[in-house]
């Protein structure tokens, strides 16, 4: 499959989230993957400032080395590597079998819906 895309929500209901994707993986065509947060505090605790750019510094650039990563978001190997390890337990990045990093998506939308309680 060569264009992955990626759908970030925000549901409180997990459990609706959920049945939606099984829904979708159900489908006969490819249908995009999705990650959901229980809130946007939730989100934004999670995909800071500084992940975004590893994650845009990635995509669309194939494997890269950890350090070479460093290198172009110039910041301190060793805190891109412990922002790399969240980054690929969400799904956003994957690590690879020589050690690399890589954004398999070639586009993401983020879904969300704030209303006054």
């Amino acid at each position: 499959m060569k264009n992955r895309y990626l759908t970030i929500t925000m549901q409180p209901d997990w459990r609706g989230a959920l049945r939606a994707a099984g829904k979708a993986a159900k489908a006969d065509t490819y249908q995009g993957e999705v990650l959901n947060f229980e809130s946007p505090g939730h989100f934004f605790g999670q995909l800071t400032e500084k992940r975004w750019e590893i994650v845009r510094a990635c995509q669309g650039k194939g494997e890269l080395p950890v350090r070479e990563l460093a290198r172009v978001v110039g910041r301190d190997v060793k805190r891109v590597h412990d922002d790399v390890v969240m980054l690929a337990e969400l799904g956003l990045l994957e690590r690879t079998e020589s050690g690399g990093v890589l954004c398999p998506f070639s586009s993401m939308h983020i879904d969300m819906y704030l209303k006054a309680a």
